[in-house]
């Protein structure tokens, strides 16, 4: 039985996993389920969301920078 447990907490850990791509704006609206990709944008401009860079006109996202960002709000919540 536990192994059922821990296997399925595996799974999910591996869902929840972010792609060795980077990401795009499309992406961080669908893993943080936000209302539309102008939120993202807007996290832009205000420097509050996580670091981003451009590749030509396009706006892309280390996923280690989205990752640390993620974690950065973990810990002021928790603080």
């Amino acid at each position: 039985m536990a192994d059922r447990r821990r296997s399925s907490a595996d799974q999910a850990a591996a869902s929840r996993a972010l792609p060795s791509r980077f990401l795009t704006p499309d992406d961080l609206v669908e893993m943080f389920e936000l209302p539309s990709v102008e939120t993202v944008y807007q996290w832009r401009r205000k420097r509050t969301g996580p670091r981003g860079f451009r590749v030509g006109r396009h706006l892309r996202f280390d996923p280690a920078d989205v990752q640390a960002w993620v974690d950065a709000q973990r810990e002021e919540v928790a603080a």
